[in-house]
């Protein structure tokens, strides 16, 4: 066992005895991945009202709540824990400034744990598409951006999910497997599979790839 896996656990353990402290450098070091997971799923309608630093802000606060009980039956590891904390406070946030009315369905994945905040297909787009910002490639970059989402939204949610769990996520086949709740044969076929069918649509998309 590593060095850091045994600081781990002790750091575990005296946040579950009421040590905040420990909690907030536990939390430190994956904060740039959930920011990271916050960011991509955020609606941008919201992203005026509040910031990924609030989002990570309230997950943090109940997890340290609710830690004593997660140490007691740990159902998944740590990371993923506070993944579906926070993942759980986007969809909170959804639906407390947005209203049942406004929301869109298809952002809200059913997956095994229950409802799941999709990734935005423009946010998606985005991050896709690069940087290309020069003012002579503004109109070519929109129509891009608009096709891209209309791929990104013609995926299966699954697949679509599992690109977003490993490409932009950066999650490994194995947290992505426990995510989806799938065998993780099947989270690596699904994963090559979303990753053929964009690189196909991008393939043919006119003008020079981004």
């Amino acid at each position: 066992m590593s060095a850091q896996v045994e600081d781990s656990g002790e750091l575990l353990r005296r946040a579950a005895d009421g040590d905040r402290h420990s909690l907030d450098e536990l939390f430190a070091r994956h904060r740039p991945r959930l920011q990271r997971m916050v960011e991509l799923r955020l609606d941008p309608r919201v992203r005026g009202r509040i910031g990924a630093s609030d989002v990570l802000q309230e997950a943090s606060l109940e997890a340290f709540e609710r830690m004593e009980k997660y140490l007691r039956d740990p159902k998944m590891p740590f990371f993923l824990w506070l993944r579906f904390l926070t993942s759980q406070k986007v969809l909170e946030l959804h639906r407390r400034h947005l209203g049942a009315r406004r929301r869109d369905a298809r952002r809200e994945v059913r997956l095994q744990g229950g409802p799941w905040s999709a990734a935005s297909t423009v946010t998606l787009a985005n991050q896709l598409l690069g940087k290309l910002t020069a003012p002579s490639q503004a109109a070519i970059r929109a129509e891009r951006k608009l096709r891209v989402e209309e791929a990104l939204n013609t995926m299966d949610p699954i697949d679509c999910e599992v690109l977003v769990l490993r490409h932009f996520e950066q999650l490994t086949n194995t947290e992505a497997a426990q995510e989806l709740g799938i065998e993780e044969p099947a989270a690596s076929k699904r994963y090559i599979r979303a990753l053929q069918r964009l690189k196909g649509f991008l393939d043919r998309m006119p003008g020079d790839r981004p």
